[in-house]
């Protein structure tokens, strides 16, 4: 393979991964924003249900 088109392909992959990178940036959409407060909830409701699970036991071991 001819050095030139080498150096081609790396700037085109290089230029598609920064492609790439840049949109994986900080700014979410609504959905995401939307997906993360549902895991919030989920992994906070999650937390309450354990917490009455231990305190069911507790209540039962007396």
């Amino acid at each position: 393979m001819d050095k030139g088109f080498k150096a081609i392909g790396v700037a085109l992959l290089l230029a598609f991964l920064a492609v790439g990178l840049t949109a994986c940036g900080d700014d979410q959409g609504p959905a995401e924003e939307a997906g993360e407060n549902i895991d919030e909830t989920m992994e906070e409701a999650g937390d309450e249900i354990e917490e009455a699970g231990d305190e069911m036991e507790e209540a039962a071991e007396e």
